[in-house]
């Protein structure tokens, strides 16, 4: 049951989109192998029109999350614009990773339909997302930034990273970067930029560092791996890694410029941040940044990307973060349900609620897709939309919290394609540039009507619009309490039940997980809960996904259900 202590929170719930905005908008359907932005085309800040945004809204959604707004290294060449080129041998993909960071103060080019003006579209499109009445929330990356890091655009007086580091020294808490002494940067041999036919002035097999730096996910070489994040390097936040000593006092300037981003960015209107790999950053910084930033900005909410249960606490209270990914836990139950693993379990879901998220339910973010995961529909995954039905409704439902999509999971965009770095891996790049077949025909070249979708899509947007919308006109599932119904005639291990309940309003979740038997039980209410019901006989339910109103005789010999396979109901009685 949620509880009421500081841990938990009860305000209007939160419904994130997470739009990758260089996929998103691109009407382009080439999508050669290692294309370039002339072949295969990118979507623009300009895209993401009124009536784009009207349609999220529509959906349900109250947060866009941008992704791949800053700047970061790329292989297309922006030397006309004033842009400094960029070395292809340490970046992934044509487009490049929007987590390797070029200029904190700066949006991508790729993104603007006039360069030069490039700030000033994300700055209405930002304008656009606030006049609907929707949230913009953008990447911040702490952990790391590309391997050949300036910004050209910072305020007058922002000194860029590393500029006043004493490169002699491995480590020094006054230092930006790490540093392996005498020893010159090596890019990974097995690594070919841009694919076979790409060619480019600096596509040589070498980048010129010296010293070389550490890599972002903590690799102390000067040779990292190809399936390391060699595109990056490693910030320091004050940390000697050689002894995992702490030199936080006095504060190290990193943490003075990090503050000084995060608070630009708020300046811009941006109403939160997602953090990149949160937990590779020290508790400390967060707790000093956090409650600066809320200091000058105090609406702006923080959301880490975290995957240490056993930092959970420590993040939420130290750190002071609003919300944390539930992925380890929830996530990582559902899809083992939704894939009809031998060993899937609904018991994983109550770990999840009475053990791991216990007395902080509300501040755990639900998703079944982002970016690093693979699309629902893809063959890795389950192969068909539908098959998360359950388990979506119940990461919206569970709790108070947060929940979020990803743009194309709502039509069953199945990640199909290889697009060129990361090959076909049943996720949607985030490396090259290329068209989301299946979004597109929701998109239908700007329109966003939808016509392009087939029936079947049509109905699973639809389901989505309807799941996402209860959230805010159900008081139950926006704020209640939670309960749990356990030990529920024909219930197997692929069944799950539990009530969200207001002194108003009560609502009653059943998901049916198995692929081949129809649930059908008479659900049993606790007597304590029926205690607090006053009129138990002739009560009027809905089953809101549908719309379906049955009456229940006698409440007391419980609700009846028949769910079919791989379905859910929410009963609102």
């Amino acid at each position: 049951m949620d509880s009421k202590n500081t841990l938990e929170v009860t305000d209007n719930k939160l419904v994130v989109y997470q739009m990758m905005l260089r996929l998103f908008g691109n009407k382009n359907q080439t999508n050669k192998q290692f294309g370039s932005i002339e072949e295969n085309g990118s979507g623009k800040f300009n895209d993401i029109t009124d009536v784009a945004l009207d349609q999220l809204k529509d959906l349900g959604i109250t947060h866009v999350w941008y992704t791949g707004v800053l700047e970061h290294a790329t292989m297309t060449d922006y030397t006309s614009k004033n842009i400094k080129m960029d070395d292809p041998d340490v970046i992934k993909g044509r487009a490049g990773s929007p987590y390797a960071i070029k200029d904190y103060y700066d949006v991508d080019p790729d993104l603007a339909v006039d360069v030069k003006n490039r700030l000033t579209e994300f700055n209405d499109m930002i304008i656009r997302t606030h006049a609907v009445g929707l949230k913009a929330i953008i990447d911040f990356i702490p952990n790391h930034v590309a391997r050949h890091y300036h910004s050209d655009t910072g305020p007058a007086g922002k000194k860029d990273f590393g500029s006043d580091d004493d490169i002699s020294k491995e480590f020094d808490s006054k230092n930006d970067f790490y540093y392996i002494s005498s020893k010159n940067f090596i890019v990974p041999q097995d690594f070919n930029a841009g694919g076979m036919d790409f060619h480019h002035p600096l596509k040589d097999g070498r980048f010129d560092e010296y010293p070389a730096k550490a890599t972002g996910n903590n690799v102390f070489s000067e040779s990292p791996g190809i399936n390391d994040w060699f595109e990056t390097v490693k910030l320091n936040y004050g940390v000697d890694y050689r002894n995992h000593q702490n030199h936080f006092t006095p504060i190290p300037p990193l943490w003075i410029k990090m503050r000084d981003i995060l608070l630009y960015w708020a300046d811009q209107n941006v109403d939160g941040f997602r953090c990149d790999m949160a937990e590779e950053v020290p508790v400390e910084f967060w707790s000093w940044v956090i409650q600066e930033v809320k200091n000058v900005k105090p609406g702006v909410i923080f959301i880490a990307e975290a995957y240490n249960s056993q930092k959970y606490v420590s993040f939420l209270t130290t750190g002071q973060f609003d919300f944390l990914y539930d992925k380890v836990g929830l996530y990582d139950g559902l899809k083992k349900l939704i894939r009809n693993d031998a060993y899937a379990d609904v018991k994983d879901i109550t770990h999840v609620w009475s053990v791991e998220s216990r007395d902080f339910s509300s501040r755990m973010l639900r998703f079944l897709e982002n970016h690093d995961e693979e699309r629902i529909a893809s063959p890795a995954f389950a192969g068909n939309a539908w098959y998360a039905k359950p388990a979506m409704v119940i990461s919206a439902t569970l709790s108070s919290g947060p929940v979020m999509i990803y743009f194309g999971q709502e039509v069953g965009e199945p990640g199909h394609g290889n697009a060129g770095f990361a090959g076909n891996n049943n996720r949607t790049t985030i490396f090259d540039y290329y068209g989301v077949p299946e979004h597109q025909k929701w998109m239908n070249n700007g329109a966003f009507d939808g016509k392009g979708l087939k029936e079947d899509q049509q109905y699973l947007r639809g389901f989505y619009r309807t799941l996402l919308n209860s959230l805010h006109t159900e008081a139950a599932l926006r704020h209640g309490e939670f309960m749990e119904l356990s030990f529920q005639q024909n219930f197997s291990n692929r069944n799950y039940a539990y009530l969200r309940y207001t002194p108003e309003q009560r609502i009653l979740v059943v998901a049916n997980f198995e692929r081949e038997r129809i649930l059908e039980s008479n659900i049993q209410l606790p007597e304590a809960f029926l205690s607090s019901i006053k009129n138990k006989v002739k009560v009027q339910c809905k089953e809101i996904l549908t719309g379906k109103i049955f009456v229940i005789e006698n409440l007391s010999e419980g609700i009846p259900v028949k769910v079919a396979t791989t379905d859910a109901w929410i009963i609102t009685f």
